[in-house]
């Protein structure tokens, strides 16, 4: 059976890699100049499923029309969905409303920063509540999507073939979320710049097809990029 390196792994020396590459390579993306709450959980409906280059372009205009939470819990579904026109996954713009409005309603107008509400939400999942907390709160959280799943899998796990049955998959899973909270740095703003950092490796140099393994800043710590 695969398993991750053993406590004695350079997790340091992978994250001190990772974030040093990060302050000098991070991409300069819009919701990550703001830690408002609402701000953020927008950006995140916007991201799943869509291309970081179009949700560019969608996410000041959206914010333009519903600038605050309170402002789109009380618009018309119609008009919510108009405004999220030709982002496509309107399920999404459906969610983003009903947890305006629950937010609202049950919590003062105030985005929860607890992951285990922040899941009660429409709309909301492990990812979305660890990214909310991670990236508007500075909690100490981590925040597995695709991408950060498969650097982890890549640099901490043997090989990279794709788990084969349900129950390989769920387990590996959940050794990948333990694994994204123990390399965790201690500091909120440290974990705010490294979860961003993970995200970014993953989208920029660790992508799905070909890996830009020689281009990487973590190689020497990856045991799948020793081996190309």
């Amino acid at each position: 059976m695969d398993a991750p390196h053993a406590p004695h792994a350079p997790h340091a020396t992978f994250k001190r890699r990772l974030l040093k590459w990060y302050r000098n390579q991070a991409r300069d993306l819009p919701w990550r100049l703001t830690r408002d709450p609402y701000r953020v959980i927008v950006s995140e409906f916007m991201l799943q499923q869509t291309q970081v280059s179009r949700v560019e372009q969608y996410y000041p205009r959206f914010l333009a029309r519903y600038p605050t939470l309170e402002a789109l819990s009380r618009a018309p579904a119609s008009a919510v969905r108009e405004a999220w026109d030709g982002l496509g996954y309107y399920r999404r713009a459906e969610n983003l409303h009903r947890l305006a409005r629950v937010v609202v309603d049950e919590h003062r107008g105030t985005i929860p920063a607890d992951p285990a509400t922040l899941v009660t939400l429409p709309g909301v999942g492990a990812y979305t509540a660890g990214a909310v907390a991670s990236f508007a709160y500075e909690r100490r959280e981590a925040a597995v999507d695709t991408n950060v799943a498969r650097v982890l899998r890549r640099v901490f796990f043997k090989g990279v073939k794709r788990e084969e049955g349900r129950g390989k998959s769920t387990n590996r899973t959940k050794e990948i979320w333990a694994l994204a909270e123990t390399l965790l740095p201690r500091k909120g703003r440290t974990v705010w710049e490294f979860n961003q950092a993970l995200m970014d490796l993953g989208a920029t140099v660790c992508i799905a097809r070909k890996p830009k393994c020689q281009m990487c800043p973590v190689q020497s710590a990856c045991r799948t990029g020793k081996q190309r």
